[in-house]
This record gives C-alpha cells, sequence and structure tokens, in this order.
C-alpha cells in the first residue's frame, strides 16, 4: 500500500476531536505536516499524531508551499475556509474541509470553481451522511421504498448547549450560530437522503433571543452575552423545484422539551421514515398501519468489512480511498454548496423579510 501523505491546518478542538483521530485508522496514512496561528497547538499535534519527522508550522501558506503532500484537512474557523481551501487546490493538493463549506455561498461557489480547475478532489465534512442509520435509509430510498419525498423536516434542535469555547459565539470568524454550526448537518443530510438540490425559494426567521441571559443551565457552562454575537435559533422553510418542501429548525438554546441534532423526518408516497429512538420506517401494508424499527447496528455501513463504523472513522476512510484513486467521493463540493447557499438565503430572508428565489 502507497503511503498517504496528510497535512492538518487548523489544530484546534475539531482537528483533535475528530480529523486526527480517525486520520490514525486509516491504514497507509502519515500525518507529516501540522499548522496553527498558535504554534503550541501545533506542536502537540505534531507529537501525537505525527509521522516521524512531522514538521509544524505558523502560516499555511508555509505547509501548502512545502511540498510533499498529497491532501490537506483543513480545521479553521470558517472564515478562513474558501481562502486555504482554494489555495491548496490551486497547489495541486486535495482538500478535505471542515463543514460548513464556507462562510458564505460566494466562497463556497469560488471554491467549486477553483476544484474544477485544479481536477483536485474537494470534499467537505458531513460526517452524518455515514452513520448507519443514514445509510440504510438511503439504501431504501434508492430502492423506492419511500416513493416520491415531498415533504420533510431537518432537526438540529439543542435546549441548552451553546458551545463557549473557540470562535463559536463570534459572528465574524463563523458567519452565523447554529444555524451555519449544526443546522449545517441536519439540512445536507436531508437533501442528501432526497436526492434533490434543486432550490426554488427559501424562507427564514433567525432568533437572538436567550443569548442576553447569563448563568444559563448550558451544557458547557454560562456564556458570556457580550461574546455572544450570532444567533439562538433559527428556522427555514425551503420550496425545492418539483414543489417538495424542507422545514429546517436549528437552535443551541430553545425552551423546548425534546431534542435533537443531525436527524431529519422524511414524508413519501409510499412510506415515512424518522430517526427518533433509532430508525423508524412506517406506512399502511394490506390496509394496516405499520411501524418497523430498522436495525442497523451491524453490516449498516458496508464500505470496510472488519473496519470501525463510526461514522467519522468511515469518512476518513472513503476520502483517503477516494484520493489514492479507488472510490468516488461521497460528499461533492457541488451539493456542498447547495447547502451554504440556502443557510445563507435564511439568513438573508430573515434580515429582509423577503422570501429568497433561487
Amino acid at each position: 500500500m502507497s503511503t498517504t501523505k496528510v497535512g492538518i491546518i487548523g489544530c484546534g478542538g475539531i482537528a483533535n476531536g475528530k480529523h486526527m483521530p480517525s486520520l490514525k485508522t486509516v491504514p497507509g496514512v502519515e500525518m507529516v505536516a501540522f499548522c496553527d496561528i498558535v504554534g503550541e497547538k501545533a506542536e502537540k499535534a505534531a507529537k501525537e499524531y505525527g509521522a516521524a519527522g512531522a514538521k509544524t508550522y505558523t502560516s499555511y501558506t508555509e505547509l501548502i508551499n512545502a511540498g510533499g503532500l498529497d491532501a490537506v484537512h483543513v480545521c479553521t474557523p470558517n472564515s478562513s475556509h474558501h481562502e486555504i481551501a482554494i489555495a491548496a487546490l490551486e497547489s495541486g493538493l486535495n482538500v478535505m474541509c471542515e463543514k460548513p463549506m464556507a462562510k458564505t455561498a460566494d466562497g463556497a461557489r469560488a471554491m467549486v470553481a477553483a476544484a474544477k480547475k485544479s481536477g483536485k478532489l474537494l470534499t467537505i465534512g458531513y460526517q452524518s451522511r455515514y452513520r448507519a442509520d443514514s445509510q440504510a435509509l438511503k439504501q431504501r430510498i434508492d430502492a423506492g421504498e419511500l416513493g416520491e419525498i415531498y415533504m420533510a423536516k431537518a432537526h438540529a434542535v439543542r435546549r441548552r448547549a451553546v458551545p463557549t469555547w473557540g470562535v463559536f459565539l463570534d459572528e465574524e470568524k463563523q458567519g452565523g450560530g447554529p444555524l451555519i454550526d449544526i443546522g449545517t448537518h441536519a439540512l445536507d443530510l436531508t437533501l442528501w437522503l432526497m436526492g434533490n438540490y434543486e432550490v426554488a425559494s427559501v424562507t427564514g426567521s433567525v432568533f437572538r433571543k436567550l443569548a442576553d441571559r447569563p448563568n444559563s443551565a448550558n451544557a458547557w457552562g454560562p456564556w458570556d452575552p457580550k461574546e455572544y454575537t450570532v444567533e439562538d435559533s433559527a428556522f427555514g422553510f425551503i420550496k425545492l423545484k418539483n414543489g417538495a418542501t424542507i422545514y429546517l429548525e436549528s437552535s443551541w438554546a430553545l425552551n423546548v422539551r425534546e431534542a435533537g441534532e443531525a436527524k431529519c423526518t422524511l414524508f413519501g408516497t409510499e412510506a415515512g421514515s424518522d430517526m427518533n429512538g433509532g430508525l423508524w420506517i412506517n406506512g399502511e401494508h394490506n390496509s394496516r398501519l405499520y411501524d418497523t424499527k430498522v436495525q442497523t447496528e451491524a453490516g449498516g455501513v458496508a464500505f470496510y468489512d472488519g473496519a470501525s463504523s463510526k461514522a467519522e472513522d468511515v469518512e476518513a476512510r472513503v476520502w483517503i480511498e477516494a484520493v489514492r484513486g479507488n472510490g468516488k467521493l461521497i460528499v461533492t463540493p457541488e451539493q456542498a454548496c447547495v447547502v451554504s447557499e440556502v443557510l445563507e438565503a435564511i439568513y438573508k430572508s430573515s434580515e429582509t423579510g423577503q422570501t429568497v428565489t433561487f
């Protein structure tokens, strides 16, 4: 097996929590370059995950221009995704960029153009597609079991789970709050399962109603209202060109009893599905209603036998195999770009009070 050499740009929470541990599970991968504007973070990552002789940098351009890499993982704040990804693509590197694709739709579209021009691979870190339940449901949908899916709900709801570290609360660096952070996962999963990226219009409402309350019962400790410059909840009504409709709900803080994220509910002409307490299919058969829970514990993800079935690990394996020329991307840049366009449209619709037409 040939060695695939990878560079990590941004050695913070998402790199340590997802990208580097998952890459470590893939045979033949060597993480040989690490970059962070805080040099100590890059050095720490190199010691824990780096191959022998791994280099560290505080400038991503230096890492890219140093050569010797097959791919880079972009794990920086949203505002820098497009700039770094485009620079890497133009330098002849394959790019895995953490979600969302970019802070703005223009940035996402520029990334798609750069990938096409360079001929290199670009994918976005929407790992929810690789879950066993998501894969099992996609197989059933593709086989026609749900029929025509004409209505869907995309769920990304937290009751009180505002991330209080990093730059999550910084609108300038992130572009938004729960909508662009976790709503993006729910929307990507829903569009992919439906297999429909033809958007007609978007209407949105964005709220900042609870952010000014100090000492809240937050999962990660109280937030500082002065630093909380993004929304605490956002909602979108998305109409597709064939008439199908998606309702997207997202929140970090919302007075709601039941929470759940990176889930969707689908309504089809032949059956429906939801992800509440497992994967469920519901419908009518022989004049009787039925509810079936799909068993996904074994064989739910069939990409690689005997390997970890954690979504982020499967994502890393599929990505690296695509870089090696073995298989195709599961998340294409064109699909991820539509997600970014819809998210931006929800923010714009809320700001203007008008429906955004595509």
